[in-house]
């Protein structure tokens, strides 16, 4: 049994998503005993990384609420601002962060912060292309490989998914116990 047992994690996936900042954090919350589901746009549709890596959809953002996961994570990549463009993706991450569960965001996923208006006043990272996008949105944006700012969760890139990850496990375990 793993520390995770009886947490709901929604993944979200668009097409041109990266890689490893969508697959490293479902694996890593599977091995912690959580369930994880990959939400997009439609469910049983099928998104491409910027690779053509798929990643297909268990659920469409419609169809789920935020009262039925403790956490969303917006992986980076160039999905994003595709996200974005779906109001019910931007309508989940926004009450996730409103009703307190865990948003974590990384690489380009600040976008989704941005878009969901949820990181006014709050101290964030991202990659460093979209830090005038998430200053502009109000963040206090800092350059460290994860920032935790209560329910916030960001990290830069690819190569701080093990800290992410940490930070992002630590929190649900926090909630949890």
């Amino acid at each position: 049994m793993g520390r995770l047992e009886g947490v709901r994690v929604a993944v979200l996936v668009e097409d041109l998503y990266e890689n490893l900042e969508l697959w490293y954090p479902v694996l890593r919350l599977k091995e912690e005993g959580a369930e994880v589901l990959i939400v997009g746009p439609k469910a049983g549709e099928t998104y491409k990384s910027k690779e053509g890596y798929p990643a297909k959809a268990d659920k469409s953002a419609e169809e789920i609420s935020a009262d039925e996961v403790d956490a969303v994570i917006v992986p980076g990549g160039y999905a994003p601002d595709r996200m974005r463009r779906h109001e019910a993706m931007v309508r989940l991450v926004k009450e996730a962060a409103q009703k307190g569960k865990i948003v974590a965001a990384i690489c380009h996923g600040g976008w989704m912060l941005a878009e969901a208006d949820v990181i006014r006043g709050r101290t964030v990272t991202s990659f460093f292309a979209i830090k005038t996008d998430l200053i502009n949105a109000g963040a206090n944006w800092v350059d460290k490989e994860v920032v935790r700012d209560g329910n916030i969760i960001t990290s830069r890139v690819p190569s701080d998914l093990p800290a992410f990850m940490r930070t992002i496990i630590e929190a649900l375990a926090e909630k949890e116990g």
